[in-house]
């Protein structure tokens, strides 16, 4: 519509310009007509005082005056009159626009005017300037002119005459055409009327009562097109329009009910999704998760039967993990299934869901099996971890046609999901196994540093003392056995409290409650002044990490109290925006830090254990200490490192 060519525009703006063309038309031929009247009227108020002047003129002659000063001055009037006559009879002759002034050019008149004009000229004129002249004029002289002016009056009577019957004619036509011009608005405006009314008024009408039955919801209507203009391209996109509303509003049933139908599949699909999500997230074992698996996606899926398998060790063999409504002899036959043999193989090669026909012949899939096992139809979906297939799982069908293009794109995402999750419970299982490794290192340096140093101290003692008894020297006996006594004792304080130290746990948020607890514990065995300050707030950290720095504590502790002979000892604990600070002091012995650490030395290995906890947590350990001036231990805890934990 917007392209299509403007006739109605067009045929509006051609009948305006016709009006306004034969209007404008009109008018000027009354101000034209009422010029010309007007000047016609001034010719003949001309006419009129040219007889006025010449009576008067005969009037004066036939009376003319007594003495040369009387007769000068007779003369120099005459000689006006004469000049005023001039002046008439040339704008009689010529006309005058700017008055306006001009003679009518019909009936005769501009030669009737010439003939006065001439008369005038050759006969009249020349007689009154002899009476100008200066001389004594007689009465006899002047009554001669009597009958010269009564015939140039009788002249001017005749083409006043015609004057006036030219200027009764042109009012008529003026009077006519002012009708003509009345009649003309009358009838344009009719015309007018009809014509928009019939291009416009009406068309606009009707579209209007139709978008009123549209808006009833009356569909069926259609808009008569008459035209080829806009308003008839209106028409045809109403009709347009309206179609496609009543094509819309017969399907809405059926449209309502495929989008439910689909509302109803995409919901069905998120519940599937949301259920087995929320199982897979659950901590569990990988075969009770794949069988627990199974067994939703067989029951939301209203398959017959299914199975899992996963890659073995090499990434060669598919073996069945979880298996739901097959029989023995099925899962004997397929216990083992190498990769890229049969459907199964073929979708963990190419990491996609596949869907078969059973009962089509495909050389290049081998489901005899399947078959045999009555299933018409099977799905395979490829388990992954990312790109890195791990496994699939089968759903088989009573038919062919059970699982379409969303059911295939679902099966995808499942199988992606279970992937994850059979991940997930391996790397926990990894991620268990590595912390119990470390613990077992961390044992093993903690029995090093304390049980194992006593046995070796106690293993010499008695070798000692095995001398002493083979020479008898009861003095050294006794002596190596009351080293051999303290030896115990401190083996057996070292076992209490790596009993303690193993055992400690954090209740959740109470990380001061265990640091105070470890700092009152190392007040009774050793009687030394403790003291605990805590500066900021925070949030807490995860139980791990909590641990990891109670465990650092404690192994300051165990240090102060084997080492440092103190007699006070003060923990700081500080959190802020920029993390977590912890710094035990002691007024002990202390020790020169430029000392090369000897092989034994319990003391710098319980350093070694701090910085590997530490290092675990994203931690730092620093030490200050000196002889007779006390040891300064703090560890720090950045604040990206707490968050990351």
């Amino acid at each position: 519509m917007f392209h299509a060519k403007r006739i109605l525009a067009v045929k509006i703006t051609t009948m305006l310009m016709v009006f306004f063309l034969v209007a404008l038309t009109a008018i000027g031929l009354t101000l034209f007509i009422s010029w010309q009247l007007e000047g016609a009227s001034a010719a003949v108020n001309d006419a009129g005082s040219l007889r006025m002047r010449t009576y008067r003129i005969a009037h004066q002659l036939s009376n003319p005056p007594e003495g040369e000063a009387a007769h000068a001055q007779f003369a120099a009037k005459l000689q006006r009159e004469i000049n005023e006559i001039d002046v008439i009879l040339n704008n009689l002759v010529r006309g005058d626009p700017e008055r306006p002034l001009f003679i009518p050019r019909d009936t005769g008149i501009p030669d009737d005017v010439d003939a006065l004009a001439s008369l005038w000229r050759q006969r009249i004129r020349p007689l009154l300037e002899g009476f100008v002249t200066p001389g004594t004029l007689s009465p006899e002289q002047g009554n001669a002119f009597g009958p010269v002016a009564e015939d140039f009056v009788g002249r001017i009577n005749r083409t006043v005459l015609k004057m006036e019957m030219s200027y009764g004619h042109s009012i008529d036509v003026l009077r006519i055409s002012q009708i003509l011009l009345v009649v003309l608005a009358v009838i344009g405006t009719i015309v007018l009327l009809q014509f928009f009314f019939n291009l416009v008024i009406q068309p606009v009408t009707t579209l209007g009562d139709a978008l009123r039955r549209i808006s009833e919801e009356d569909f069926t209507i259609r808009v008569p097109v008459r035209t080829k203009d806009e308003l008839g391209k209106l028409a045809e996109g109403f009709n347009t329009m309206a179609g496609h509303l009543e094509n819309l509003y017969t399907t809405l049933e059926e449209r309502v009910d495929e989008k439910t139908r689909t509302l109803t599949s995409k919901n069905k699909e998120l519940e599937i999704l949301y259920t087995i999500g929320a199982f897979l997230r659950a901590p569990t074992d990988v075969d009770s998760l794949c069988s627990g698996f199974l067994d939703r996606v067989q029951v939301a899926l209203s398959a017959k039967a299914g199975s899992v398998r996963l890659l073995d060790a090499s990434a060669e063999n598919l073996c069945i993990t979880a298996a739901s409504g097959l029989d023995t002899n099925f899962r004997n036959r397929e216990a083992l299934l190498p990769c890229g043999k049969c459907l199964c193989g073929e979708a963990t090669t190419h990491k996609v869901a596949l869907v078969a026909d059973i009962r089509e012949n495909n050389p290049k899939l081998t489901l005899d099996n399947c078959r045999l096992a009555g299933f018409r139809g099977v799905a395979v979906t490829s388990i992954s971890v990312g790109k890195k297939p791990i496994g699939v799982f089968n759903l088989f069908f009573e038919r062919a046609d059970a699982v379409g293009e969303s059911e295939r794109k679902l099966l995808a995402t499942l199988g992606e999901l279970l992937g994850s999750a059979i991940d997930n419970l391996r790397l926990r299982a990894r991620d268990r196994e590595l912390a119990v490794s470390d613990e077992r290192n961390l044992l093993a340096h903690e029995l090093h540093d304390s049980i194992a140093q006593g046995l070796a101290f106690l293993n010499i003692q008695l070798q000692l003392l095995e001398k002493s008894l083979d020479r008898d020297d009861d003095a050294h006996i006794r002596s190596t056995l009351k080293l051999i006594r303290r030896g115990v004792d401190e083996s057996y304080d070292d076992v209490r409290e790596l009993l303690v130290h193993f055992r400690a746990r954090i209740e959740p948020r109470d990380l001061d409650g265990a640091i105070n607890a470890a700092l009152r514990h190392v007040a009774e065995q050793t009687g030394v002044v403790t003291e605990f300050d805590v500066d900021g707030g925070g949030a807490p950290l995860d139980p791990e990490t909590e641990t990891q720095v109670l465990y650092i504590v404690q192994e300051a502790l165990s240090n102060i109290r084997k080492h440092a002979r103190a007699k006070t000892v003060k923990i700081s604990l500080r959190r802020g925006f920029d993390g977590l600070s912890v710094t035990v002091r002691d007024d002990g012995v202390g020790f020169k830090q430029q000392t090369t650490p000897r092989a034994g030395n319990d003391a710098h290995i319980g350093l070694d254990i701090m910085r590997e906890r530490a290092a675990r947590i994203g931690g730092r350990i620093s030490v200050r200490s000196s002889r007779g001036k006390g040891t300064e231990i703090r560890f720090d805890l950045p604040r990206q490192s707490t968050e990351v934990a």
